[in-house]
């Protein structure tokens, strides 16, 4: 994929959620929340402090993550649905 991340944000692929309840039932999509766990795609170089020294991120491409439900801004690239967020929207990392 040709596209990074400027900054401190990141380029996040949505995991599909399962299609069944724990009971069986099959969920329609109409039905389906958004999933607000994602893998990393890229990562940007890293948000400034006022002294000009960069802050490495956290995250890097690969990590599975979770974020909240109105994070980020929807982009399609290459005809893939994305969601590109600042660093600060991800909740955290999953192990």
């Amino acid at each position: 994929m040709a596209f990074k991340p400027l900054h401190d944000r990141v380029l996040v692929r949505r995991v599909e959620s399962d299609e069944k309840t724990k009971g069986g039932l099959i969920i329609p999509d109409s039905a389906k929340e958004k999933p607000a766990e994602g893998e990393v795609v890229s990562v940007g170089e890293g948000a400034r402090k006022d002294s000009g020294e960069l802050i490495a991120p956290a995250v890097k491409a690969g990590d599975r993550v979770l974020f909240g439900k109105w994070s980020g801004t929807e982009v399609t690239i290459d005809g893939e649905e994305l969601l590109i967020m600042k660093e600060s929207d991800i909740l955290g990392i999953i192990g």
